[in-house]
């Protein structure tokens, strides 16, 4: 237990920062012989509150990225969460085992070469409903994997819009809880979060006070300490799960 709590706090305070905590939480609670598919869910409906308190803090500093609004960004967002959940539960739980490492690899590459691929990609400016169309992908993603998902839409909003990522980091907070909230939801009537309330309860509460401390203390560190930590963290959890899965 008091591994899972320390994991909440650091994986609370890498999301208020920049993103990668899930890598954090999947792992130690996996560590703990928690099966993947629960794991996951676990960290989902865990990581929520740590996000809502990370988004307390930002509030006044929220930005949107014009059109579309940022009430129809989050509606994309809730939204693909929730099918992201279903596909989660709906899928062979093989699947997800197999699908694990992929999905880190992927988030991954993306933690690493995401502004560059930005840069790349910035030939023009797509319209509000090619944004929301790739939103909602993103949240279904988030969904059902989550491991980098606000990273993941610092690079997309980057490449469409004009919102630096840099103040696009509020904004990447309090989406990734749409994402969550639906989800977490969905996980807490539909999965088995609810066996194991010990670990769930110590992953919350590291996170929410991790949550608080990294929106309290983000613009204090250097970014280049913290995104480091978090690509490292996120190389080793992927050859962890490579080794486990064709090992």
């Amino acid at each position: 237990m008091l591994l899972i709590l320390l994991a909440g706090v650091v994986a609370g305070a890498l999301n208020a920062v920049g993103g990668g905590g899930s890598f954090v939480a999947l792992a130690a609670l996996v560590a703990t012989g928690m099966p993947p598919v629960t794991a996951n869910a676990t960290t989902t409906v865990a990581m929520l509150p740590g996000n809502a308190t990370s988004a307390w803090v930002y509030r006044r500093e929220i930005e949107g990225i014009g059109q579309p609004s940022r009430t129809r960004l989050t509606l994309a967002s809730v939204l693909g969460g929730a099918l992201g959940a279903g596909l989660l539960l709906w899928l062979p739980s093989a699947s997800f085992d197999v699908a694990v490492p992929w999905l880190l690899a992927f988030a991954t590459v993306v933690l690493a070469f995401g502004k560059r691929v930005s840069a790349a990609l910035r030939l023009g400016r797509p319209g509000p409903a090619v944004i929301l169309a790739g939103q909602f992908v993103l949240a279904i993603y988030g969904g059902y994997f989550g491991g980098a998902v606000g990273l993941m839409m610092l690079a997309f909003w980057t490449a469409t819009t004009s919102l630096d990522p840099a103040r696009g980091n509020p904004l990447r907070v309090i989406q990734v809880a749409a994402v969550y909230l639906t989800a977490g939801v969905v996980f807490v009537f539909a999965a088995d979060v609810l066996s194991q309330p010990v670990a769930l309860v110590a992953m919350l509460g590291g996170a929410m006070v991790g949550g608080y401390a990294g929106a309290q203390l983000v613009r204090r560190m250097p970014a280049r300490v913290l995104r480091t930590l978090v690509l490292t963290t996120a190389v080793l959890m992927t050859t962890v799960f490579f080794v486990r899965a064709f090992g």
